[in-house]
């Protein structure tokens, strides 16, 4: 087994990108190159600005490329949470941005040819009663008050063909959801966004930046960046570069395995409709096929001084506890990726300054909302800031406990999670 990411393994081939040195100007200096990065620099770049992306170590190496692929509408606190913290006009609002970046995402890989695997169809299966009624009612609330026709209940019987596993009493079946290759998908991005005129520079980290009133300039160890606009995607990985942004997230280790590949039957014969599968635990499991016939398997969470790479050995007995059938299997590879969260499980978007946006807060709904994130702050720069102004209304805290206590007062609310799961 190695430590070595599935997806780094597969990647598509792409050229060496280099590093700034020396002094460049740029209409927009966008920090990070994973998924919200790029996908700002591709709609900026696309509306005809200049835009230089800074990387600290190479496109997707974040969470963006280590990710379970799944493709999914609405954010990671609910849709009754957003209700509560925002009210249902601005709510609903941000569930129809959230399903519109379905249909981008695939619109953005037909038309850049972005070879990431991409496949239709997502299932939340419910473990306990609890779950089931809780389910049902997301169910019927999608149907009644969000008019969303893509979704279906899948009960025990039929649920029981789709998926090789006793662990399962009740899903829902979202047909415009999916999954993907992450670190394809990002990489696809990256050449869409330099193909219209964006440059990309890797192994270039942001160590700071000043704003005045000729612009903003943005250091990096070999180099510089003057730029009009400075637009934030580095999620956990900003460190000092903004403190205020660090105080509101929480970088929290999560762990994938993927097994040898299985075979095209078998494979099939755990997920008959190969879709991917998230159940509803607080800590989750979900798991997916890949292209070439693999599980792939992710859940466990580190909230401690979390390293991202992982024996895998506690995630096979999670998957072994779903499917028991696979104790034969060996698993080819296990690697760990860094979530960023907020307190509140919502996505935090906004300025710091009239030209300084940011992107952050995904908590584990990355994939979609990343790609129209970008979409919605291009727009914004450009002067239309209300979809981006949505996102920016909902309301967030720092973390509690400051830079020595903060984490372990999550770790024991985490806890009592785990515990209501387990229970």
């Amino acid at each position: 087994m190695t430590s070595r990411s599935y997806y780094l393994d597969s990647a598509e081939k792409t050229a060496a990108r280099a590093l700034l040195q020396g002094s460049v100007r740029a209409d927009v200096c966008v920090i990070g190159a994973g998924l919200a990065g790029c996908s700002t620099a591709l709609h900026l770049a696309g509306r005809g600005y200049q835009v230089v992306v800074l990387e600290a170590e190479s496109v997707g190496y974040g969470a963006s490329g280590r990710s379970g692929g799944q493709v999914l509408a609405g954010v990671a606190a609910g849709n009754d949470k957003l209700e509560a913290l925002m009210g249902r006009s601005d709510a609903r609002r941000i569930w129809d941005v959230t399903v519109e970046s379905l249909t981008l995402i695939r619109s953005l890989i037909d038309r850049h040819n972005i070879a990431c695997d991409f496949v239709a169809g997502h299932m939340e299966v419910a473990i306990k009663a609890r779950q089931e009624v809780a389910l049902r009612n997301w169910a019927e609330q999608l149907k009644q008050q969000l008019q969303y026709p893509h979704l279906r209940t899948v009960e025990r019987a039929e649920l029981s063909q789709l998926i090789a596993s006793e662990r399962y009493r009740f899903a829902t079946y979202d047909a415009l959801a999916g999954h993907l290759h992450p670190l394809n998908y990002n990489l696809g991005l990256a050449r869409a966004a330099e193909q219209a005129g964006a440059k990309i520079f890797v192994s270039s980290r942001a160590l700071s930046y000043r704003e005045n009133t000729q612009g903003i300039l943005v250091q990096t160890v070999q180099g510089e960046v003057r730029a009009a606009h400075l637009v934030l995607c580095g999620n956990t990985d900003l460190g000092g570069f903004a403190p205020t942004l660090q105080r509101r997230i929480m970088p929290v280790g999560t762990y994938m395995i993927a097994t040898e590949p299985l075979g095209a039957e078998r494979a099939r014969s755990l997920i008959a409709n190969n879709a991917a599968v998230t159940d509803i635990n607080w800590v989750l499991d979900y798991f997916r096929l890949s292209h070439d016939h693999r599980l792939l398997f992710g859940g466990r969470v580190a909230y401690g001084r979390y390293a991202d790479r992982d024996d895998g050995r506690a995630t096979r007995a999670r998957m072994l506890a779903v499917f028991p059938q696979l104790r034969d299997v060996t698993v080819d590879y296990s690697w760990g990726g860094r979530v960023d969260i907020t307190m509140n499980r919502a996505p935090d978007f906004g300025r710091l300054s009239t030209h300084v946006f940011y992107l952050q807060g995904f908590s584990g709904h990355g994939i979609a909302l990343t790609t129209i994130a970008g979409q919605l702050l291009a727009a914004a720069i450009a002067g239309s800031a209300e979809r981006f102004d949505v996102f920016a209304k909902i309301p967030h805290r720092p973390f509690p406990g400051g830079a020595i206590l903060r984490r372990p007062a999550l770790v024991l609310a985490m806890l009592w999670y785990r515990l209501r799961d387990l229970l």
